[in-house]
C-alpha cells in the first residue's frame, strides 16, 4: 500500500480537508509508490495563515540566532545528504551520485546564507545635515511563496529559502507533485536544527496551491522555476496581486563548437551536459552549434562516448535513469519521432535501448541518449524545450551564424563557446544574450554568492536567484533620517525640509 505525502505545518505534518490525491511513482519501475495530498483553498489559507502568524517573532529573532540554526541545519544536511539523495532517485530516476551533486550544490546557497549578517548590513551617514544623521537598513518581506519543479526537488527550493529563511522571511514552499518526498525531508530537517514553528511549511498540490499562492495577500513574494508558459502566468497573476515576483523559465541551451576547440573536451562535455539527469535539467546543452570543416569529426566523438552508457535504476551501476513519468517519456519520444520524419539523422536512437537496457522491464520510464545530426532551426526538436536525453547538432559555416542562432532564440537561459582562442572566446560572452555563459565549460552555473538566471523568455522580473540579487530580493530598503535635538530648540517651519 502506497503512504499518503502530506503538508507540513508548524513544524509537523498537517493531513488537510481534501481527500484528492495524486500518484507518485518510482520511475525505474513505474510503481505507485505513494499518494500526494492536493490543497484545497482552505488547506492553502491554513499553511499560509501559519506563516504569517510565526512571521513577526522571526522578523525579530537576532541575527546571531537565525546565523545559528542556519549553521546547524547546513551540517545536519552534511551528514545527512545521502538519505535526501536516495528520496530525490526513488521519486525523480536521477542516479544516486547525480542527486548527491544537486544537494551539493544546493547546500552552497546555504553556505552563503550563513554569512546574512554581513550581507544585511546598511550604511550610515553622520552629520548629513547640522545634527542629523542619515542611516538605511534592510527588512524581510513577510511570508514569501516558492513554487519549485519536479528536476530538482532539492536544490532549486535551496536556491531560494535559505537565504529567504536568513534575511527574517518565513517561507510557504510548494514542491512539484511528481517528487514532494524531498520538501518533508528537508522540513524535518529544518525541525531538528532548530527553526520555530511556522517558519518553514510544505503545502502539496496543483493549480488551486499555486494560485491561492501567487493571490493570497498574506504572501509577500513569489519564487517561482519552471516551464515559460508557466513563468508567464506565475508573473502576471503574482505581479498583479501586488507582489515581488522571479519566475525562472524555459531554456535552448546551445554550445557553439569553433574548429580550434579540444573536440575531444568538447565531445565530453557534449555527452555530459546533454545527458546527465536525462537532460531534465534547466542548463542542459540540447543543441551543439558545430562550425566550420569540424562537424563529421564531433559527431562521430560524441556518438563513440554515448553508445557505452548504461541506462538502469539510479541506486544502481548506471550512467542514467530513467525519465520521470511515463507521459514526459512519450513526449520526448516524439520530439524524436518528429525530427527524424522532418530530415534529422538519428545518430544514435534512445527509443530503442541496448545493452543494459535490452532485457528491462518496460514498466520503467526509459529513454535512452539520442543524438541527431543534420538539425536545421525550423524543426520541433530544435524550437522546443524538450526536457529530455535528446541532443541536436545543428551545423554552420560561421562563428557569425551561430551566433546569431542564439541570439534570435526566444530563450536565453545558459550557453557555452567551445575554443582555444581567447579573443573569440571574449568576443563571444560580450556578444551573446544570454545570461550566463560557459567557456570551456559546459553547465555555466555559478556559484551561490554569485546569481542565477537567464533572459529574454527565460526570465521574468527584475531579480535573479541567490547570490545578492535573493538577498535584495528577500528585503526591501528602509531608509532612516533622524536627528537628536537640545530640549531648548523650537519653532515651527512649514517650509520643505532643507539640508544646512
Amino acid at each position: 500500500m502506497s503512504n499518503t505525502i502530506s503538508h507540513w505545518v508548524d513544524n509537523a505534518p498537517f493531513d488537510g480537508s481534501s481527500s484528492a490525491t495524486a500518484p507518485v511513482t518510482n520511475p525505474a519501475s513505474g510503481e505507485v509508490t505513494g499518494q500526494v495530498a492536493l490543497a484545497t483553498v482552505e488547506d492553502a489559507r491554513h499553511v499560509i495563515d501559519a506563516a504569517a502568524a510565526a512571521f513577526p517573532a522571526w522578523r525579530d529573532t537576532s541575527l546571531a540566532k537565525r546565523t545559528q540554526i542556519l549553521f546547524t541545519f547546513r551540517e545536519l544536511l552534511n551528514t545527512r545528504k545521502g538519505e535526501l539523495a536516495e528520496i530525490i532517485t526513488s521519486e525523480h530516476g536521477k542516479v544516486v551520485s547525480d542527486a548527491l551533486g544537486e544537494v551539493a550544490r544546493g547546500q552552497e546557497v546555504v553556505e552563503f546564507a550563513c554569512g546574512i549578517p554581513h550581507l544585511l548590513k546598511g550604511g550610515y551617514t553622520e552629520n548629513a545635515s547640522t545634527k542629523v544623521d542619515v542611516y538605511s537598513i534592510r527588512q524581510p518581506l513577510g511570508p514569501v511563496g516558492i513554487i519549485s519543479p519536479f528536476n530538482f526537488p532539492a536544490m532549486v527550493p535551496m536556491w531560494f529559502f535559505p537565504v529567504a529563511i536568513a534575511c527574517g522571511n518565513t517561507v510557504v514552499l510548494k514542491p512539484s507533485e511528481k517528487d514532494p518526498t524531498a520538501s518533508l525531508w528537508i522540513a524535518n530537517l529544518w525541525k531538528d536544527a532548530g527553526l520555530p514553528d511556522g517558519v518553514f511549511n510544505v503545502l502539496q498540490g496543483d493549480k488551486t496551491a499555486v494560485d491561492e499562492l501567487l493571490t493570497n495577500p498574506k504572501i509577500k513574494s513569489i519564487s517561482f522555476v519552471g516551464s515559460t508558459p508557466i513563468a508567464q502566468y506565475v508573473y502576471a497573476t503574482a505581479t498583479a496581486a501586488g507582489k515581488r515576483v522571479q519566475a525562472l523559465g524555459g531554456a535552448k541551451n546551445h554550445a557553439v563548437v569553433l574548429p580550434d576547440a579540444d573536440l575531444d573536451l568538447a565531445a565530453d562535455a557534449m555527452v555530459n551536459a546533454g545527458f546527465g539527469s536525462a537532460g531534465e535539467r534547466c542548463m542542459a546543452i540540447s543543441a551543439c552549434v558545430a562550425v566550420g570543416p569540424i562537424a563529421d569529426d564531433l559527431v562521430a566523438k560524441i556518438a563513440e562516448r554515448t553508445t557505452p552508457l548504461k541506462i538502469g535504476d539510479g541506486t544502481k551501476d548506471s550512467d542514467m535513469g530513467p525519465l520521470v513519468t511515463k507521459a514526459h517519456r512519450d513526449k520526448v519520444a516524439s520530439y524524436i519521432d518528429a525530427g527524424e520524419t522532418d530530415g534529422a539523422k538519428v545518430v544514435v536512437d534512445g527509443r530503442t535501448i541496448s545493452g543494459d537496457g535490452a532485457d528491462r522491464d518496460s514498466s520503467g520510464f526509459w529513454l535512452g541518449p539520442t543524438l541527431l545530426d543534420q538539425v536545421t532551426p525550423d524543426m520541433s526538436v530544435y524550437t522546443d524545450e524538450i526536457f529530455g536525453p535528446v541532443l541536436s547538432v545543428l551545423r554552420v559555416e560561421t562563428y557569425d551564424h551561430a551566433l546569431e542562432l542564439i541570439n534570435t532564440n526566444p530563450y536565453g537561459n545558459g550557453t557555452a563557446i567551445f575554443t582555444n582562442d581567447g579573443g573569440a572566446a571574449r568576443r563571444f560572452q560580450n556578444e551573446v544574450e544570454v545570461g550566463m555563459v560557459g567557456i570551456n565549460v559546459p553547465i555555466p552555473v555559478p556559484m551561490a554568492y554569485y546569481s542565477f538566471g537567464g533572459w529574454k523568455a527565460s526570465l521574468f522580473g527584475d531579480s535573479h536567484a541567490h547570490g545578492m540579487d535573493g538577498v535584495q530580493f528577500f528585503t526591501r530598503q528602509k531608509a532612516i533620517t533622524q536627528r537628536w535635538l537640545d530640549p531648548s530648540h523650537g519653532g515651527i517651519n512649514l517650509g520643505f525640509p532643507e539640508s544646512q
